[in-house]
């Protein structure tokens, strides 16, 4: 397989850190079936032993607690008293709580949780909504990732940069700390209903980590593909993913327009039952438009009338080189281009060798395939092809800048990096369909 000459990777590397923590609340294991009416729970025998501590000793512990953990969290006290508002069950059997009983009792059901300690892969990126900082010619943006942590469990964060005029790409520096949204209301582990959510605005975006809310994301929210979406002058920022329960999945849409509120959902419709749904940065011929795999082979073309609700589709794509002849996905939202939508692809070949390619829709009508790659882009060379699931080269999306695309990807569901390529030299590689 021959390289391609016109893609610049960049010495840009993104790798898990162990030390970047949250606090999870913690549950004692599952109770006895058979529990008497007047028999305590295990939260309630937590209770009762921090209650046989004197005033001077419940004060003391709570400073222990402060100490060892202080500088590894942001107002741990205030998660101490959140904690302890969400464990009311457990104190039925109590009377009333000094402040320093609730928050050392508070202290007892929580626990860290390392997000990003296995993986930091799969990006998506678009241009930040405030351009203030940006340099003459460059761009802002924000790179969100796929973190996975203890149990394959994956969440959602976020990155800062810079695109300088000639294409180079710089992260900024990542915040020790890292804090999960505040909800806007409670939120039942069983509702299925919108959730809405935020982050302190005064937190750098890295410290933002979107972690499973509702039962269908225990086990994960995987891929988030991000595009910036203008309709009627107005700028929304979407995020099409998957969530995971550990046995089923369901595609859900992420909305925002500063990246400090969020709302989230669950998409609806035949063709919303499948991973790695795309929506395209702008309606098409006054319809929401998406790219998505109903059949575990082929890219489909869907249309809808509103952003919840997707069925039917039309096969626009299929697998048609040896690189991708198992099955071909997505790599993220299409790009608009002047001379058609730019949409990358990845393909699974031998061995289950994931690598990434290009296709060129027409404007007008998507439906319509102008060319595609004969050979991949990007794909696992010898220096990248080791990690948590070898062989594998994947993105959630690209940008456009100038004459350029950047490209973030992940190698081998471990790390992620960047590659730039020249806009003229993809098209005139592509092979007319």
């Amino acid at each position: 397989m021959s390289p391609v000459t016109f893609l610049n990777r960049q010495a840009l590397y993104l790798r898990p850190d162990p030390a970047r923590v949250i606090v999870r609340p913690f549950k004692p294991g599952t109770e006895p079936k058979d529990l008497k009416p007047n028999e305590k729970t295990r939260a309630n025998h937590i209770v009762d032993r921090v209650l046989t501590l004197d005033a001077d000793s419940a004060s003391q512990q709570l400073k222990e607690v402060l100490h060892n953990f202080d500088g590894r969290h942001r107002n741990l006290l205030a998660s101490f008293d959140r904690r302890a508002d969400e464990m009311e069950e457990a104190f039925t059997e109590h009377s009333a709580f000094t402040p320093v009983q609730r928050q050392l009792i508070g202290s007892y059901f929580l626990h860290e949780y390392s997000f990003e300690s296995s993986a930091l892969f799969n990006p998506s990126i678009v241009a930040h909504p405030d351009q203030s900082l940006a340099p003459a010619g460059g761009l802002r943006f924000i790179l969100s990732l796929r973190a996975v942590g203890e149990g394959h469990v994956s969440s959602l964060t976020f990155r800062a940069g810079t695109i300088s005029k000639d294409g180079s790409v710089t992260i900024d520096p990542t915040a020790r700390l890292a804090a999960m949204p505040r909800l806007a209301a409670p939120v039942s582990w069983l509702e299925d209903r919108p959730v809405e959510f935020s982050f302190n605005p005064g937190e750098d975006i890295s410290e933002r980590v979107i972690f499973p809310i509702t039962a269908w994301q225990s086990n994960g929210i995987e891929d988030a593909r991000f595009v910036s979406f203008e309709d009627e002058g107005r700028q929304t920022f979407y995020a099409t993913y998957t969530a995971y329960d550990g046995r089923s999945i369901r595609s859900e849409l992420l909305e925002t327009q500063d990246f400090v509120t969020f709302q989230m959902r669950a998409l609806k419709g035949s063709a919303a039952r499948n991973k790695g749904m795309a929506l395209f940065p702008r309606k098409i011929n006054g319809r929401y438009a998406m790219i998505g795999r109903q059949d575990n082979e082929n890219l489909y073309l869907i249309y809808s009338d509103d952003l919840e609700t997707w069925d039917g589709g039309q096969p626009i794509l299929k697998p048609e080189w040896p690189w991708e002849f198992v099955q071909i996905g997505n790599c993220g939202s299409p790009i608009e281009l002047d001379e058609g939508w730019l949409l990358f692809t990845h393909g699974v070949g031998p061995v289950r060798r994931y690598a990434i390619g290009a296709a060129l829709l027409d404007k007008a009508d998507p439906t319509k395939v102008i060319a595609r790659s004969r050979e991949p882009l990007v794909y696992p060379d010898a220096s990248q092809r080791e990690g948590y699931v070898p062989n594998v080269v994947y993105t959630c999306g690209a940008i456009r800048h100038g004459p350029r695309i950047i490209l973030p990807y992940a190698v081998s569901d471990t790390f992620s990096n960047f590659a730039t390529i020249r806009i003229d030299k993809l098209l005139d590689a592509m092979e007319p369909a």
